[in-house]
Parts: C-alpha cells; sequence; structure tokens
C-alpha cells in the first residue's frame, strides 16, 4: 500500500517535470495556438476531476444527511474558491506580464513567477492526499483506482504547465537547463503537500468530505482564472474549447471505467 501511495504522490509531479523539459525540443515561445490548445485539454481534466474524483464523492461519504447531502461539498466548494481567491491577491499570477519589464530584474521575474505556480499548486497535491488518505482508510467511497485517475488528471495538467513555465523564463534569457529547473522545481511541492496531508489524515477523517470539495474549489478556480484565459488568448479560435471537451471526456471516461 506505501508504495502504491508513495507513486500516486509522484505522478502529478513527473507531469510537472515532462512539461518542463519541452524546452529543450521546442523554440523559444510556446506557439499560442498550441498554448490554447494545451490549456484547453488541462482546463477540461481538471473540470471533470473535480465533478467526479471530489465533488461526488464528498456528497457520496455523508449520503446518510439525505437531502442535505449537498453541504459540505457546497460548503467547502466555496472556501477552496474563496482560499485561491485571497491567495491570489498576494501573490503573483502564474504569468508575468511582459510590461512588467524595466526596474524588476530577470531574477526577481524568474523567483515571482516559480513562487506562484508553487503556490497554486499545494492544493493539487492535497487533493491526491486526501484521496489516497480516504482509500487507505478504507472509506468505500474512495477507490485505488479513484486516486490514481486523480493523480492521472493533474499529472496531464501539469504537463503543459510545466512548458508554460520553462519556455517563457528561456525566452527572457535563461538557459535551458535553468528554466527546465525551475519548472520542475514549481512542482515538487505537490508531493510534499500530498505526504503532509497523508500524515495529518487521521485528525481530519471526520471532515474530509469537506477537504474534498476545498480542493476541488481550489482546482476550478486555477481553471477559471488562469486555464480558461490562456485558451481564449490570440485570433478567435475553437480549438481550445475543443480541447476542452477532449479533455472533459476522457478524465470522466478514465474516472467511471477505473472507479
Amino acid at each position: 500500500m506505501n508504495f502504491i501511495i508513495f507513486k500516486g504522490l509522484l505522478i502529478p509531479f513527473l507531469g510537472t517535470a515532462l512539461g518542463a523539459s519541452l524546452v529543450f525540443f521546442m523554440k523559444r515561445e510556446l506557439n499560442v495556438k498550441l498554448q490554447n490548445m494545451l490549456s484547453g485539454f488541462a482546463a477540461g481534466v481538471m473540470v471533470a476531476a473535480s465533478v467526479w474524483s471530489l465533488l461526488i464523492p464528498s456528497m457520496n461519504m455523508v449520503s446518510d444527511r439525505g437531502k442535505l447531502a449537498f453541504v459540505p461539498a457546497a460548503v467547502g466548494f466555496c472556501v477552496g474558491m474563496i482560499f485561491l481567491l485571497l491567495l491570489d491577491k498576494v501573490v503573483p499570477h502564474m504569468h508575468l506580464d511582459e510590461s512588467q519589464e524595466g526596474p524588476k530584474s530577470n531574477l526577481q521575474k524568474t523567483t515571482m513567477m516559480v513562487l506562484a505556480v508553487t503556490l497554486h499548486n499545494i492544493p493539487e497535491g492535497m487533493a491526491v492526499g486526501i484521496l489516497y488518505a480516504g482509500w487507505a482508510s478504507g472509506s468505500a467511497q474512495i477507490t485505488e483506482a479513484g486516486a490514481l485517475t486523480l493523480a492521472l488528471g493533474i499529472a496531464i495538467q501539469n504537463f503543459p504547465e510545466g512548458a508554460i513555465i520553462s519556455m517563457p523564463l528561456h525566452s527572457k534569457g535563461l538557459s535551458k537547463a535553468k528554466a527546465c529547473w525551475y519548472g520542475i522545481l514549481s512542482g515538487i511541492v505537490e508531493p510534499v503537500a500530498g505526504f503532509l496531508t497523508i500524515l495529518l489524515a487521521s485528525h481530519v477523517m471526520s471532515i474530509l468530505p469537506y477537504f474534498l470539495s476545498f480542493a476541488a474549489g481550489a482546482m476550478i478556480f486555477v481553471v477559471v482564472e488562469e486555464l480558461v484565459p490562456e485558451m481564449a488568448e490570440g485570433e478567435h479560435s475553437n480549438l481550445g474549447t475543443i480541447m476542452f471537451m477532449l479533455g472533459f471526456v476522457l478524465m470522466m471516461i478514465l474516472d467511471v471505467a477505473l472507479g
């Protein structure tokens, strides 16, 4: 069981690392259409994962409450969204505005970008840790396949995120190796957050439904605040929308078929 959990916690991090490594194989800047497609696909994956892997299990765990089974899901979801909204006020967005040239050095910009992405990754690591903690505790509503599906979904989302971090850094003058390293560094926090969540799970199992929906709210915030604007950048195109559809359907199929 410990190896299964360890492997599950590493999967999202590997997605970030692989995405960051794309800087070695692609041009200095990520093509706008490709970024639209990657962001759209990632958004679809994360929305489906939030619904099937987090919100539905949250409600199933308190199904004995009847018509009030929605309460933990609704409360946790809103708290997760508000938490990320407040976090977004005190840290920079995942991508720096090109107009921010001038007084800030490249090192400062790099630090800000890595800090922003790292903080945004914490709830995702917590989400995987929460599901594996629920599975390890024997909860009938959470299966190993369900936890693995969420880990894979976040890894898919992290793949373009890793590229979207490392490639702009390279375009600002960093070497490919350093740009890749910073991209990888931003993902290390996910397995750490997941591991800490599992360690504390015994103290929060009674409110696990709230934690599941909290993670869902946090991830949906990232989708709405970061991924959706990215998939709509540049000239009007339906590529991002089509990829959103494919990502959502793929994640839904994986969760239902494996769960």
